[in-house]
């Protein structure tokens, strides 16, 4: 019965989640970033901004990461 602990498969799926989740907030957090280095940082006047933001918000990332 190795492996068989209810903890060890929580473990896995929430390690593969955490990856996917990381990789995505990663992503977005770079967007976010190039996006206001060449637009500004007002998300009002700058759709690039504007639509990165939309993005992340989408994708549940918490306001503090944004």
């Amino acid at each position: 019965m190795a492996g068989h602990s209810k903890w060890k498969q929580i473990k896995r799926k929430k390690a593969v989640a955490d990856q996917r989740r990381g990789a995505a907030f990663t992503k977005l957090i770079k967007e976010i970033t190039v996006a206001a280095r060449t637009g500004g940082g007002d998300a009002e006047k700058n759709p690039r901004l504007r639509t990165a933001v939309a993005a992340a918000k989408a994708e549940n990332m918490p306001a503090d990461n944004i």
